[in-house]
């Protein structure tokens, strides 16, 4: 085997030291990264359009830019890929649907896509998701499902299925995508990888499709804290163009990552997250707590009634903004996503209002919370990924749908906007698991100061998957 480093599955920080020191240009990087999407990504189906000639042009643009003399951004020659419900200049935004490719193509980048190159990485494509977002499978009518990288015949997960795909295959090393209700919890912990869902209103959403307004948040999915960290930096900064992204200053986290967990509070939620899932959800978290020497457990108040009101909320929101294209398009959605949208224009209003006065009570329950610790562990999903086009799992002994019931744990956490990152566990030589590190408003630091600790205990970790002999 060479010893030349395998640039297509470096990591970020590996790849953007090597551009700045010179000692790999970024064009080979992105040559890389785009032979191995060629090569490898029909089996997993993680991209729907790949942008071999913008990628080859930035990486150019940054070579020549260290061969002048500037001083290069902290994603040098990074390749990275988004989720296909983000603004590609020159093409039309998906968003997982067959009604979108009619749309006119983006006339430019969504904001988080022009931090990152100007960050120096570099897109090179947009990734499968469920349509409109709706979705915790991965599965998608249109465009084919995204396989799990490491067992093609498991769900990816979603609705950032091809995010989580693309990373966990060794097909970039960053991905953007959004999580409403889970949707990067959701594939980090089926694919094993690192995800960050920040605080509401933390990253811009300018220039990406919406699924609902109150709920919708982006972040970036990587192989490692590190990585996750220098994205995260690269996109914070208030954004005039989405009126929830305007007030807070950008909080560097790479500095800090490591500061230690000595001073911090740490819990495992008990009650709500401790049941209705498979013994090894609960291990993964045990696996995690024991890594960080923690023993306290909290109980969040009310995460059930949390749940339900985060999907009555889903409901109306996603169906209101939908309700022209149900009028007149109906045939034209994965029916699945149609009958949930339709439900969710028939809820009373009333249901939806007290839904909504319940969810002020919560965040000041659970901010009361967090006056007592820092972080709560729970875990990502109930189970490990399902077999692709599984409809059902038993939980406590009960059957569930599969597709409503995935993000049983990670809605009540996004139904108030809090910061998590998951981190992948592997147990038993099985599929991975995932569990949430989840902080206070606007603590994104403190999530990502115990990921990076856990990473380097060894207690997680994001390996690519093995998808073609070695050579």
């Amino acid at each position: 085997m060479s010893d030349r480093p395998d640039w297509s599955r470096a990591p970020a920080s590996t790849i953007a030291r090597s551009v700045a020191e010179g000692s790999v240009a970024a064009s080979d990087v992105a040559a890389a990264a785009l032979a191995r999407i060629a090569r490898i990504d029909p089996q997993v189906n993680s991209f729907t359009d790949i942008l071999s000639e913008r990628a080859m042009a930035r990486a150019e643009a940054v070579d020549a830019a260290r061969g002048r003399g500037e001083t290069l951004g902290p994603l040098a020659g990074v390749p990275f890929a988004v989720k296909n419900l983000f603004d590609v200049a020159g093409l039309p935004t998906r968003a997982g649907a067959r009604i979108n490719r009619e749309r006119p193509p983006a006339a430019r980048d969504a904001a988080l896509i022009r931090r990152m190159e100007a960050a120096g990485a570099c897109l090179v494509g947009a990734l499968n998701m469920g349509e409109y977002a709706y979705d915790f499978t991965g599965e998608n009518v249109h465009d084919g499902d995204t396989k799990n990288p490491h067992d093609l015949g498991h769900m990816s997960g979603g609705s950032s299925g091809g995010s989580g795909g693309a990373v966990a295959a060794g097909l970039v090393p960053l991905a953007l995508a959004s999580d409403t209700n889970g949707s990067i919890r959701v594939p980090s912990a089926f694919c094993g990888c690192f995800g960050l869902k920040p605080t509401y209103g933390r990253l811009s959403r300018a220039g990406s499709f919406p699924f609902v307004g109150s709920l919708d948040h982006l972040g970036p999915m990587a192989r490692s804290s590190l990585d996750l960290a220098l994205a995260y930096d690269a996109m914070q900064g208030p954004d005039p163009e989405d009126p929830a992204c305007v007030v807070r200053p950008p909080e560097p986290t790479v500095a800090g990552l490591d500061a230690g967990i000595g001073d911090l509070r740490i819990a495992v939620a008990g009650g709500y997250f401790a049941c209705r899932g498979h013994p090894e959800a609960f291990a993964a978290v045990d696996h995690v707590a024991r890594a960080l020497g923690c023993s306290r457990r909290v109980e969040i108040p009310e995460a059930a009634r949390a749940r339900a009101s985060a999907y009555l909320i889903t409901a109306a929101e996603g169906a209101a903004l939908h309700l022209d294209r149900l009028r007149t398009r109906a045939s034209d959605f994965d029916p699945a996503v149609r009958d949930r949208l339709i439900a969710g224009a028939m809820l009373p209003a009333p249901f939806v209002e007290r839904a909504q006065r319940f969810r002020r009570w919560y965040r000041a329950a659970v901010l009361e919370l967090f006056g007592e610790v820092d972080v709560i562990l729970a875990p990502a999903t109930p189970c490990r990924a399902p077999r692709s086009g599984q409809k059902t799992f038993l939980l406590d002994g009960v059957e569930w749908p599969v597709r409503a019931n995935i993000g049983l744990f990670t809605q009540p956490i996004s139904f108030i906007g809090l910061p998590v990152v998951a981190v992948p566990v592997w147990l038993d030589g099985g599929l991975p698991l995932g569990v949430q590190v989840i902080a206070a408003p606007w603590r994104e630091a403190v999530a990502l100061r115990v990921a990076h600790e856990l990473e380097r205990a060894g207690a997680v970790r994001a390996p690519v998957a093995t998808l073609e002999p070695e050579t």
